[in-house]
């Protein structure tokens, strides 16, 4: 059972990481055989893309550590000090999300007649991608990529709490 817990932790980790690496490959060949869109230039992009690499970053640190600790220790409880960490990060995410609006605005009215609609599209799409993995990783698990999460899905007919959550619960850090 600890094997097969190590490797799911590992495909986590791991996965997220290559995700970070595909999507800084994909902006940049994107950027380079599609400038008139402008994703560049336009600040709620940057942010939101941005973002969502931190956020997918820290999924990969707490995947990582759980799975280091169980193939060190034998656990995979996090250190306290990691979760304070991930506790200001989520703070930290949050502002972020509230404030990326403010700069779609910003882009649409400062911007107007320089802006791709399709960028503006591209970056509302961008900023749900981050908002889906800031809800994945600290509130509702929205993944569901194995048979016994989806069974557990279609039994229960209710989705999990995110392991984060669990965490920071567990530490009595809500």
């Amino acid at each position: 059972m600890k094997k097969k817990i190590e490797k799911r932790l590992c495909y986590l980790y791991s996965g997220e990481n290559a995700s970070i690496i595909c999507f800084l490959i994909v902006f940049y060949f994107f950027n380079l055989t599609y400038p008139q869109f402008q994703l560049s230039i336009l600040s709620s992009f940057i942010v939101s893309f941005f973002l969502l690499l931190f956020i997918l970053g820290q999924g990969s640190v707490y995947w990582f550590i759980k799975w280091r600790r169980l193939k060190q220790m034998g656990t995979a409880d996090i250190p306290n000090k990691l979760l304070l960490y991930l506790k200001i990060t989520k703070k930290v995410n949050l502002f972020i999300l509230m404030f990326i609006p403010v700069l779609f605005v910003i882009d649409y009215q400062v911007r107007s007649l320089d802006v791709s609609l399709i960028g503006l599209l591209i970056s509302i799409f961008v900023y749900l991608f981050a908002v889906l993995e800031y809800i994945n990783y600290f509130h509702v698990q929205l993944s569901y990529d194995n048979k016994s999460d989806l069974l557990w899905l279609l039994r229960t007919k209710k989705l999990k709490r995110a392991c984060l959550s669990k965490e920071f619960e567990r530490i009595n850090l809500k």
